[in-house]
């Protein structure tokens, strides 16, 4: 537990409120919203039901982003929390804090999806969970912000994203040819299954080859944070934001028509196009809250945002989740008899104990982090 302040005096607000955004749809803010445009609409349109759900191989939702743009995040956080560790003499600080955060991450990715609770080895899976592809992305970004230049990363940022699109397009497998991209048949797929055996979690999302990726998305995010960091005009800054993104949008959506977005195996065009959106977003919250000084805006998200971690470990756990327990026993009689604002109010009710919680956190100063 670290009851240090999360916003040290050389962070841009964006980052942090960008942050507490992702994780207020994570956290259950996506089924408060959908529970507010049901009293609306009524069907729901079918662009809302689109968007809110993750597509089922190719494409992209909204609901998609979510994965993506915290590994982004975390990412553009990274030239902040690193700079006091550029001195020779705090490079074995530096590693230590790196190594435990993954170790950390790692293993609590396994609490989450991987059964290690169980203690039941047959039963586990090993390497599953956004945790897990949070700690790689982290890995590959703290290290390349530690050792290598702002050019050498930008190479390294290229290298990544060439490689995982070459391995993937040209490298045959097993008995299948090269360039598959089916949900059952593809390289990175095939890697997981022969590496994990049957710690691998049935499912069509890989995880080994695909570090890669995650982190290129996390590079990608250090460098926006590179870019916030420099000392030009805040105006500048937002122009360069939205030119990589509209950029990056470009390059995904050109490179999908070689190599498909899909999310479950980060192909590149999907990291180029979440990536886009994770710049434009950045870029909106930089305007509104680092331009304008519209601070008041970014508080409910920096309130989430300051316990992600926790936050996320009580919501995603079966047996934690607040919507599963605690929430029913204290808002499910009232939403039965609520009618059609039933869902409304249990979900209202529910993302009030889960805000209420993480902002007491907050106004004692304990910030759990890993």
């Amino acid at each position: 537990m670290d009851t240090s302040s999360p916003q040290p005096p050389a962070r841009i607000l964006a980052i942090d409120a960008l942050r507490g955004f992702d994780m207020f749809f994570l956290t259950g803010g996506l089924a408060l919203v959908l529970a507010a445009l049901g009293l609306i609409y009524e069907p729901m349109p079918e662009w809302i039901r689109y968007h809110a759900t993750h597509v089922e191989w190719e494409g992209f939702a909204a609901w998609d982003l979510v994965m993506p743009l915290f590994i982004f995040i975390v990412g553009a956080a990274v030239p902040f929390s690193m700079g006091k560790y550029s001195a020779p003499g705090m490079r074995s600080k530096a590693y230590l804090r790196i190594f435990r955060r993954v170790a950390i991450l790692f293993l609590l990715g396994m609490v989450v999806q991987g059964r290690l609770l169980g203690f039941e080895p047959k039963n586990m899976t090993l390497f599953c969970n956004t945790l897990q592809a949070i700690a790689g992305g982290y890995l590959i970004a703290s290290l390349c912000v530690l050792h290598l230049r702002l050019r050498g990363q930008i190479v390294t940022t290229l290298l990544l994203l060439a490689s995982y699109w070459a391995l993937m397009r040209f490298m045959p497998y097993g008995d299948s040819q090269a360039g598959l991209f089916l949900p059952h048949d593809n390289l990175a797929l095939h890697i997981d299954k022969y590496l994990q055996g049957s710690w691998q979690d049935g499912t069509n999302y890989s995880w080994i080859l695909t570090n890669l990726s995650f982190g290129a998305t996390a590079m990608l995010g250090a460098l926006s944070g590179y870019l916030l960091k420099t000392p030009c005009l805040p105006v500048k800054k937002l122009a360069w934001l939205l030119g990589i993104g509209g950029a990056l949008l470009l390059s995904g959506w050109a490179l999908s028509y070689d190599t498909p977005i899909i999310k479950h195996i980060f192909t590149t065009s999907m990291v180029l196009w979440a990536a886009g959106w994770s710049y434009l977003l950045l870029a909106l919250f930089y305007l509104i809250l680092d331009i304008a000084r519209l601070t008041w805006l970014a508080f409910p998200f920096i309130v989430v945002g300051s316990n992600a971690i926790f936050a996320y470990m009580w919501i995603e756990t079966p047996q934690c989740s607040p919507e599963h327990n605690i929430s029913r026993a204290l808002f499910g009689g009232l939403a039965r008899q609520s009618g059609d604002y039933g869902a409304f109010i249990f979900q209202l009710g529910n993302y009030a104990l889960i805000w209420s919680v993480l902002y007491f956190l907050y106004r004692k100063k304990t910030f759990i982090k890993v």
